[in-house]
């Protein structure tokens, strides 16, 4: 894939989103989790963006802007925490998101 233009914003809110999605809703505990994370305008475009692209996609976008802005151990490491409080924030941690969680869990730590 070539390069992709996003800040680390616009990356943290585009896996927070595809992790959101995991059980097919997305509420509003877990929009404003997101937001909490990056501005509201930067959360619409990259919405937009992340309702136009099918999971392969989602998933080949994410890899390479991980790439390209050298995310180190520990940058992965605070990721994947905001992951865990974004999942609890509804108050469930159901079947879909810990499958989700181990997926990204070793999508991100490869």
């Amino acid at each position: 894939m070539k390069t992709i233009d996003w800040t680390r914003d616009e990356l943290v809110a585009y896996i927070l989103l595809f992790a959101a999605n995991s059980d097919f809703k997305e509420d509003n505990k877990e929009r404003n989790v997101i937001i909490s994370k990056v501005d509201m305008q930067t959360f619409q475009e990259i919405h937009d963006e992340f309702d136009n692209d099918n999971d392969y996609q989602g998933i080949k976008k994410i890899m390479t802007s991980l790439e390209q802005h050298n995310y180190s151990k520990d940058d992965i490491d605070i990721l994947l925490a905001d992951i865990k409080v974004l999942f609890f924030s509804d108050g469930e941690f159901n079947t879909l998101e810990q499958n989700m969680l181990r997926f990204l869990e070793k999508l991100l730590k490869n």
